[in-house]
């Protein structure tokens, strides 16, 4: 990289990025120490458990034998998630969630497995926030445990296998958790919506299956990202985005893919805790700065020449319905699981986002199904019959757009608008 290159990525590392407005800064990573208990006190208590590693329907190219969690296919283009390419052969698998006896917020793993040359055993730990949303997915290593940004009661571990040479599948016989409390925990400061300006690609890929095994759909909502940190488990908004486009329409899509070009870019992150190219400044993709200015020698993290800065993936429906696009465009994400604030979950398939409470306001985008929305506040409105009943009331989910209440799992006690 040209010296003229590496100060272009310097002075970006100083733009502030990942605002709701001109107004709200950035969110910050700060550590924070805790203060040494009293001497009276007792020991954070460990808690230990045994992970069940029996696959299920909501599980992805796994399965589980007498000797342990394997892949269950090694060839076809099901076994690769569609957006992502490449030619190893991956499978996930998602524990149950487990419930803690003390909150805690490091989990150290301990897993036995057979790993032949080339293939890997990736272990990712989540938390359940207060707000019932969940923090991102956290790597974990035998001596590396994970840390999540704040104390949690509830955990759940996700197992990602990878295939080795000529197709070698990793065997998990068994793996073993322990929560405890860090002495220094990672913090945020005030709001942490993340929102970053990056060119969107068409993903199309119909037929084809995702990171998370969800089968591609003609005229599908659902989005990719380049990191697997916020990808959702199936038929689920964990992870969810906003997308903007410049023509003012919106839509709030789970992300059930991985890419494009990317696995472990999480660009929306703060740089000090971004899993890889922390040299590039927040909301700037690898894959951007590889195609703009030649980083990592113009290449993605797989060696392949980048051809377009992708930042994000559109699935069909998402991309041509949601935001009326016509070509790849740039557009505008917030990444909601970095926000703050009461979550409701859609429930219909396809759900209009409005001006104002009622059906009678101009329509400026969609919701689709299994999204989590961010709600600001409730409003009376026009009354209206759905999945979650009848009734008046309609979210406010950002300024001037609206849903009806009906068709969308609410939790109590909302401020009014």
């Amino acid at each position: 990289m040209t010296a003229p290159t590496r100060n272009r990525h310097r002075a970006r590392r100083d733009t502030l990025v990942g605002v709701l407005s001109a107004a709200v800064l950035a969110a910050v990573a700060v550590a924070v120490t805790a203060p040494a208990p009293p001497a009276t006190a007792q020991a954070p208590q460990e808690t230990t458990w045994t992970v069940d590693l029996t696959s299920d329907r909501n599980d992805t190219n796994v399965r589980t034998t007498a000797d342990g969690l394997q892949l269950r296919s090694t060839t076809g283009r099901a076994t690769r998630g569609a957006s992502m390419g490449g030619d190893r052969a991956r499978g996930l698998f998602v524990a149950a969630p487990h419930d803690l006896a003390t909150p805690a917020n490091r989990i150290a793993v301990e897993p036995s497995a057979d790993v032949p040359a080339g293939s890997d055993v990736i272990v990712d730990v989540r938390g359940l926030r207060d707000d019932g949303s969940w923090t991102e997915w956290i790597p974990a290593r035998p001596g590396s445990p994970a840390v999540l940004e704040s104390a949690v009661r509830t955990v759940q571990a996700r197992v990602t296998l990878l295939a080795g040479d000529g197709g070698a599948s990793p065997v998990v016989h068994s793996l073993q958790l322990v929560a405890d409390r860090a002495a220094t925990i990672r913090l945020r400061l005030g709001p942490r919506t993340s929102t970053s300006r990056v060119f969107a690609t068409r993903e199309g890929l119909v037929g084809g299956t995702t990171a998370n095994g969800h089968v591609v759909r003609e005229r599908d909502h659902f989005v990719a990202l380049p990191s697997s940190r916020g990808l959702s488990p199936r038929d689920t908004g964990d992870y969810t985005v906003k997308v903007c486009a410049d023509n003012g329409r919106c839509e709030w899509a789970p992300v059930w893919d991985l890419g494009p070009w990317n696995t472990t870019d999480d660009y929306w992150n703060p740089s000090d805790i971004r899993q890889s190219w922390q040299d590039l400044a927040q909301g700037l993709p690898q894959a951007q700065a590889a195609y703009e200015e030649g980083y990592n020698a113009g290449r993605d993290q797989f060696g392949r020449v980048v051809t377009n800065p992708a930042g994000i993936d559109l699935a069909d429906g998402t991309f041509w319905d949601g935001l009326r696009l016509r070509d790849n465009s740039w557009v505008t994400v917030s990444y909601l699981w970095t926000a703050s604030g009461p979550v409701a979950a859609v429930r219909s398939y396809l759900l209009n986002v409005r001006t104002g409470p009622s059906s009678d306001h101009r329509a400026v985008g969609l919701a689709a199904q299994h999204a989590q929305l961010r709600v600001e506040c409730v409003a009376a409105g026009q009354r209206v019959s759905g999945s979650e009943g009848t009734t008046n009331q309609w979210l406010r989910i950002g300024p001037g757009q609206f849903v009806s209440a009906a068709h969308v799992a609410t939790p109590p006690g909302i401020r009014p608008c």
